[in-house]
């Protein structure tokens, strides 16, 4: 009976000598909660009574009213856990509970001493934007006032599509945009390399500040190719042109009566300006490869070197093939005209086009050996069939056609 009554006064004295540390753990839990609750509530009115809702969606943050009150909201939110955070590891410590209180406690210090480095880092992105953005405005409406798309319009295209180019078009300053948003992100790249060094956390802002720093030098190439290609397009534009018209006061446009079979409704071509079209092509091409290798990477310097080193075969093969259309045209036309058989000459146009293709495929390198059998069988093919046709079928038909050629010889002798 003693032993109990010891017991239950030990108990009574414990918990006696602990009720003032329980009661002061409850008026710092009572205290925590009426400053969280106090600062929710008056953060939440705050900011709605200043108008900080509308900022929000004034600048573009926010859709519309409800989207930047429930933002507010969340803000409250955040304080309101914010100012738990604070109270918990005194709570816990005053209960005994310092294991549990120390790691948070030790959490919450990093936090604190992180939260200037990220606030000195979102204040550089802020200031960052803002300039880069200012920037862009400038460049863009300094372009507009400039009207650089319709000089473009002008080097690049038809003085007619130049002069019909206003502003109310769907592609309204496309290059005004462009070369804007070139100057906004070449400002904001070296700020966001800036901000993210402000973080000091070397195992993320390091690899992202290395690959920052590649496109940073990379920029001032990219600009030079950029500006390359832009110099290429116009030049091979005036010279293609300057060709063409050198061309059609040659009279060479006079040839398409030979390409047109007589009788034949279908249109010429405008032979000089092919020509010009083909040449300005290939000096886009280099001016293209020239660029490609400003940039220094290995993949675009081989393709580059591979192009180059193709586009002789391909003008040699499109060379053989013009030759070919057109000594195959002229023949055609000729033996038509000179015969008065379409079916003779359609058959000399087509075989001499059909060996031009065979000779530009073989050329271009493509697949050698398959076409010089390809070539060979359907060659080999037409001689046996005409031979056949010719020599047992068709003899009484070959032996009119030698007398007719003979009488002719014969006449043309007399005269």
């Amino acid at each position: 009976m003693n032993n109990f009554t010891n017991s239950i006064s030990t108990g009574f004295n414990s918990f006696m000598g602990f009720l003032p540390t329980l009661l002061g753990a409850l008026a710092l839990v009572l205290l925590a909660w009426i400053i969280a609750i106090a600062l929710r509530k008056g953060s939440q009115k705050g900011l709605k009574a200043v108008g900080f809702n509308r900022l929000l969606t004034k600048w573009g943050l926010t859709n519309t009213n409800e989207q930047a009150d429930n933002t507010i909201d969340s803000i409250s939110k955040v304080l309101y856990y914010l100012i738990w955070l604070i109270f918990i590891p005194g709570i816990l410590s005053m209960l005994g509970l310092n294991a549990i209180a120390s790691p948070i406690t030790n959490m919450f210090d990093s936090v604190l001493s992180f939260i200037p480095n990220v606030f000195a880092a979102a204040v550089i992105l802020a200031f960052g934007i803002f300039i880069g953005r200012f920037v862009k405005n400038l460049v863009y409406n300094l372009l507009i006032t400039l009207n650089i798309d319709k000089w473009i319009a002008k080097m690049t295209s038809s003085e007619e599509v130049a002069d019909n180019a206003t502003p109310s078009t769907s592609q309204k300053m496309t290059i005004a945009k462009v070369l804007a948003n070139i100057v906004y992100i070449i400002i904001l790249v070296p700020i966001i390399t800036v901000a993210l060094e402000t973080l000091n956390i070397k195992s993320i802002s390091e690899p992202i500040i290395m690959v920052l720093n590649q496109v940073l030098a990379a920029i001032p190439n990219v600009i030079v190719a950029v500006i390359l290609i832009g110099v290429g397009i116009v030049l091979a534009k005036f010279v293609g042109d300057l060709i063409s018209g050198l061309l059609q006061g040659t009279g060479i446009n006079k040839l398409n009566k030979y390409l047109k079979t007589p009788g034949s409704l279908t249109s010429s071509f405008d032979l000089a300006k092919v020509v010009g079209q083909i040449i300005q092509v290939v000096l886009i091409v280099f001016f293209v490869v020239e660029a490609l290798n400003v940039l220094n990477l290995d993949v675009l310097n081989t393709i580059g070197t591979a192009v180059i080193a193709y586009l002789p075969l391909v003008l040699s093969a499109l060379i053989i093939l013009g030759i070919g259309l057109i000594g195959g045209s002229l023949l055609g036309n000729f033996i038509t005209q000179t015969t008065g058989s379409r079916m003779s000459g359609n058959i000399i146009k087509y075989i001499l086009i059909v060996m031009a293709v065979f000779m530009g495929l073989d050329q271009l390198k493509f697949a050698t050996s398959i076409v010089n059998y390809a070539f060979l069988l359907i060659l080999g093919g037409l001689s046996v069939a005409f031979a056949l046709s010719f020599g047992i079928g068709g003899r009484d038909f070959a032996k009119r056609q030698l007398e007719k050629i003979e009488t002719k010889v014969e006449k043309e002798q007399k005269e």
